[in-house]
């Protein structure tokens, strides 16, 4: 099972990755309405079958899967650019909810990996789980102003490729990072 949770996990994540470059290369020919039903399969997915365990997913996909069919109703050209908006806004909610119910999302990763952990270790997981709501935050201000103004390469640019880099070097980072100052951190 954990095997195919994975899988799952693999396969929701490269439809939320493609999303974008589905809806540039298909704006024209296909109604923005079968764009939403995309996305909010690709949330009932995931909440259905992939791994989203602890830390609030549950509750941050339904709101986010809510926001979505609430602005359908309004826009729904806009709406099938909000999507990724919604994601990064959710993940944000996620992050930042562990801070006020530790212990801290990065720290639960480190956790899980079996690194050893000290009082110093513990604040520093928390300074880069702040550090990831924020970028997040900053990840659908971005994208939202781009679906805001009607640029959909430049959106499908962000969105499917731009803030996946940023976001990989943001994990690469500060692996490094920790992988640096774990050993110097007394136990």
């Amino acid at each position: 099972m954990p095997r195919q949770r994975a899988l799952a996990n693999i396969v929701l994540i490269g439809f939320g990755v493609v999303y974008p470059a589905i809806v540039f290369f298909l704006r024209g020919t296909v109604e923005p309405s079968l764009f939403i039903i995309l996305a909010l399969l690709i949330i009932g997915a995931r909440l259905a079958f992939g791994e989203i365990g602890a830390g609030g997913w549950r509750p941050a996909l339904i709101l986010a899967a809510a926001a979505l069919a609430g602005l359908a109703v309004v826009d729904a050209a806009l709406a099938a650019r909000a999507y990724p908006v919604l994601i990064s806004l959710a993940a944000a909610g996620v992050f930042a909810a562990t801070l006020w119910r530790p212990p801290s999302l990065i720290e639960r990763f480190a956790l899980a990996s079996g690194e050893p952990w000290s009082a110093g270790l513990r604040f520093y997981c928390r300074n880069v789980t702040l550090i990831w709501a924020a970028w997040l935050v900053v990840n659908a201000a971005i994208a939202a102003h781009l679906a805001l103004s009607h640029n959909d390469a430049a959106w499908a640019l962000w969105t499917g490729l731009l803030s996946y880099l940023v976001s990989g070097a943001l994990f690469a980072g500060e692996w490094m990072v920790r992988r640096t100052i774990a050993p110097r951190q007394p136990r």
